[in-house]
């Protein structure tokens, strides 16, 4: 079972999974498992425990809170208090029916690349979690469409220096 997510919503993580999954391995859009393994031969009870969860909860905002190396892949971190609570909920209500895998805490992702050789997985982590550096400041002018540079303020620099 997964999240619903929107395609515009997704399209950044499917093109990054389009690019870096192994293609004989990507059978999958990029998605957010809620759960490996319901019961199918409790399918109508677990229909029902859904159709009642998704009237109780509106839409649910998702944070992307950073990038997690998981040694033969990477995948995006995921935070919202909300859904967390409202899958440990279905966790309660599926508890007889769950696996191992299933009843461990939960720890909501995105996966982008999986199955590859760690030293695939450092590269792509390397790249997505990169940091960069702030020079200074820029000030602008708004010229009622375009904009213009006025100037480049340099980070510990005492005097002004011409562009």
């Amino acid at each position: 079972m997964t999240a619903h997510v929107g395609d515009e919503d997704l399209y950044f993580f499917n093109e990054l999974r389009t690019r870096f999954f192994p293609r004989e391995r990507n059978f999958l859009r990029a998605h957010v498992t809620m759960f490996h393994r319901l019961a199918p031969e409790h399918r109508l009870q677990i229909d029902d425990i859904l159709r009642q969860a998704g009237r109780m909860t509106g839409t649910v905002e998702v944070k992307v809170t950073g990038v997690r190396n998981m040694g033969n892949g990477v995948s995006f971190v995921l935070e919202s208090e909300i859904l967390a609570r409202v899958r440990e909920d279905l966790r309660a209500a599926f508890r007889p029916w769950l696996g191992p895998q299933d009843l461990q805490p939960w720890r909501p992702h995105v996966t982008v690349q999986n199955k590859v050789h760690w030293q695939q997985a450092d590269a792509l982590y390397d790249m997505l979690s990169s940091e960069f550096v702030v020079e200074g400041f820029d000030l602008w002018s708004y010229m009622q469409g375009p904009w213009r540079h006025e100037h480049f303020f340099r980070s510990g620099q005492t005097a002004d220096e011409p562009l």
